[in-house]
């Protein structure tokens, strides 16, 4: 397992952007800050890339994201609906082009919304609006949390063209 390939994407990504001149924030929780890091680790990342948070448990998603619980009502963490929610707040609270929303079971257990893991989904606001499912079939942490980082820039890669 290694982080090439996300740096590849990343660099693909941070290229269009700055030509594009166009931003990016960043919400991810199973993901652990992998996505982040990767679009970090483009030179130059401070022209598109306006800050991110790992949203990992309720308390953060309150603190970092602002979501209170009546504004999450009726959502269920790692759906499609959620990750957009997640996107789409990051989004707007940094006034950025593009958002990345990302919620999961990174493993080796599921999580207590009944989900395996390995089932992550990954979703991109911005110009578009589009969320992916994703399984890994996998209980392996590290590899999950890599393959969902890779899924999260593969989607903004797509929509971006």
């Amino acid at each position: 397992m290694t982080m090439e390939p996300l740096f590849a994407t990343a660099a693909r990504i941070g290229a269009q952007l700055k030509s594009r001149r166009e931003t990016i924030a960043v919400a991810e929780s199973a993901a652990g800050g992998l996505i982040s890091a990767a679009l970090l680790s483009v030179p130059g990342a401070s022209a598109f890339y306006l800050g991110g948070a790992v949203v990992y448990t309720p308390r953060a998603r309150h603190r970092l994201l602002g979501l209170r619980r009546e504004d999450v009502r009726g959502f269920m963490s790692a759906t499609e609906p959620f990750a957009l929610l997640m996107a789409e707040t990051i989004r707007k609270q940094h006034s950025v082009t593009w958002g990345i929303g990302e919620t999961g079971a990174a493993g080796p257990d599921g999580n207590p919304y009944g989900h395996a893991a390995g089932h992550d989904v990954v979703a991109v606001s911005g110009p578009v609006q589009l969320a992916r499912t994703i399984a890994t079939g996998s209980s392996d942490r590290q590899a999950n949390m890599v393959a969902f980082a890779a899924a999260a820039l593969a989607l903004l890669e797509e929509q971006l063209g």
